[in-house]
């Protein structure tokens, strides 16, 4: 095995030594501070220490920046253009840290909903396959596409797979239905022809009718509203509405009998449903980012779809989310996560099978774990919910965010909220405003994390990777930077810093644009796209000139750079 050196060596600096850096220079100025040696000849056989590599080629920019030679140059780096303006007008500790997910629905499906939305800074845009078709899927797919290329974003695509669980039609074509504290409405499995009866609710699931029971309280959506079953007849179910609220399509409907969650034949129905399969094929051909798999009970089926997508999309990377919502993931909650390459906590179908009370700490503990084992984590459902109605959150609401954000989850996803909502630009920014409230709260009190970061690595190259990100990550708190800058191929060593949540925002340069897309769902992360060789000097010298250009930073600033191809960590200043 080749021998992996990660001495410290003191910087080549006129008249200092490494031990007096600190207290001889002046406060004006910062200095390098140390460098960890490139791995041996033997272990990196390509390494520039031994053959000259030549000047990268340049990328085309998708930011359209034109005219004179400074903007050709500049063109070479691809950023959001939400981040960069936001970096020229406030600095880096203006960046928002935890990214927004938000779900496209009549509300927001047009080219200027979904540019203001992307404006307002919506990182992953969200399609839900319980409702619309595939054309209409199809149309916003390409439109975010589209205003990636021409606007300069990086907004990524995710798919969310409807599932095999109960849930109820679409109303008739109706966004929402008003239920009033007394009424009596049939839930039928027959097909009616629209529109549907005054009162009726269709459900998917043919056995419904033969497994509850009168009696039974039916909780949909989580418990959003509830009924008692007062009478059954054939293949109808007559329920007397006990909690009135708004009846959203394909809402999930779960029956607890005797204080007990109902599961029965529900529990025999498969993950991914036949439907499903089709909708994944449809994600699969038009280059989604992320597909989210509904009523996760095992990692057998996510190892089965990760398969599946890899026999048919063998030139770009799609990663699967594991959707927590249900007890059967609860079980099997580590085995999931670690199988998946992220992990949603969707509270509302959650909340609907086990009691009210443990959600917090489940989220909590989901949350932790996804951190621990290095996915990301999306907190989900009902974050803002009275904003599909009204222009502002209650006070309980803006709470619950926080604790999403205080919690370092990687991302908060909106539903109906922008979906379907009156307000969802408002509710955008009111999760864009929450987050970087707590967030600078945190930087203000130095509340450095003391978690205990298990081991992740699976061999010596990635424990050494591991190992750079957490002392990167100290040393960043620890010496105040304004960046850490990270060149990775595989967005890997990205992740690794994104996991530490450092103090400071994470600049993380791909060469791919598949990678940078997928990095805008991790907590921190700028990403960008850059073309780059394993000559860390030149990387460094040309990005921080092709910055510079942009405004987005300046001489001076302190930043550490890593690099996940020759696993190197150095601490500089911008020239």
């Amino acid at each position: 095995m080749a021998a992996h050196s990660l001495r410290f060596l003191a910087p080549t600096l006129p008249s200092h030594s490494l031990s007096p850096i600190s207290v001889a220079a002046p406060p004006t100025l910062r200095y390098p501070l140390l460098r960890l040696p490139r791995l041996s000849a033997s272990a990196h056989p390509h390494s520039s220490d031994l053959v000259p590599v030549p000047a990268p080629s340049v990328l085309s920019s998708d930011n359209g920046i034109s005219g004179g030679s400074i903007a050709a140059a500049a063109s070479a780096i691809d950023v959001d253009a939400v981040t960069e303006a936001e970096l020229k007008e406030n600095g880096f500790r203006s960046t928002r840290r935890t990214k927004l997910v938000c779900t496209i629905g009549p509300a927001t499906c047009g080219t200027e909903q979904l540019e203001a939305l992307a404006v307002g800074g919506m990182n992953v845009a969200r399609i839900n396959m319980c409702h619309g078709t595939h054309d209409w899927h199809r149309q916003v797919i390409r439109q975010v596409r589209r205003l990636n290329e021409e606007k300069g974003f990086a907004v990524a695509v995710m798919m969310d797979t409807e599932g095999s669980e109960i849930h109820m039609g679409d109303l008739g074509g109706f966004t929402s239905a008003k239920t009033e504290d007394g009424e009596v409405w049939t839930f039928s499995v027959r097909g009616f022809k629209a529109p549907l009866p005054e009162r009726t609710v269709n459900v998917n699931y043919e056995g419904f009718a033969e497994d509850v029971k009168v009696g039974d309280e039916l909780l949909v959506d989580g418990g959003m509203v509830r009924f008692e079953v007062i009478e059954k007849i054939g293949p109808d179910v007559r329920c007397k509405c006990t909690d009135p609220g708004l009846l959203l399509p394909r809402a999930n409907l779960t029956f607890w009998r005797e204080g007990s969650l109902v599961r029965e034949r529900n529990a025999m129905l498969p993950t991914i449903s036949s439907k499903d399969w089709l909708d994944i094929d449809f994600g699969i051909a038009e280059g989604v980012d992320f597909i989210a798999v509904s009523f996760v009970k095992s990692a057998e089926v996510i190892n089965h779809l990760k398969s599946y997508i890899a026999a048919r999309c063998r030139d770009r990377e799609i990663s699967v989310i594991a959707k927590i919502e249900s007890v059967d993931s609860l079980k099997n909650l580590e085995e999931i996560v670690c199988a998946s390459d992220g992990a949603m906590v969707a509270r509302g179908d959650l909340g609907a099978q086990i009691p009210l009370e443990q959600v917090p700490s489940v989220q909590h503990r989901v949350v932790k774990i996804c951190r621990q084992l290095n996915r990301p984590v999306i907190v989900a459902s009902q974050l803002l919910e009275s904003m599909i109605e009204y222009p502002t959150p209650t006070r309980a609401e803006v709470a619950d965010v926080s604790e999403a954000v205080r919690q370092r989850a990687d991302a908060l996803m909106l539903s109906g909220e922008s979906a379907m909502g009156q307000f969802p630009e408002k509710a955008l920014s009111v999760l864009r405003s929450v987050s970087l409230r707590i967030e600078r709260w945190w930087r203000e009190e130095k509340r450095y994390e003391s978690t205990e970061l298990n081991d992740v690595a699976s061999s010596f190259s990635d424990k050494i990777s591991e190992e750079i990100c957490n002392s990167a990550a100290k040393m960043a708190n620890n010496l105040e930077v304004d960046a850490l800058f990270v060149y990775t191929k595989t967005g890997h060593m990205a992740s690794l810093l994104s996991r530490c949540r450092p103090d400071c925002p994470i600049f993380a340069f791909t060469t791919s644009t598949s990678v940078r897309r997928h990095l805008n769902l991790q907590w921190g992360l700028i990403p960008f796209r850059l073309s780059f060789s394993d000559d860390m000097e030149s990387n460094l010298n040309r990005t921080f000139s092709l910055l510079k250009q942009r405004g987005m930073i300046r001489s001076g600033d302190l930043v550490i750079a890593l690099s996940d191809m020759l696993q190197s960590i150095q601490v500089m200043n911008v020239p």
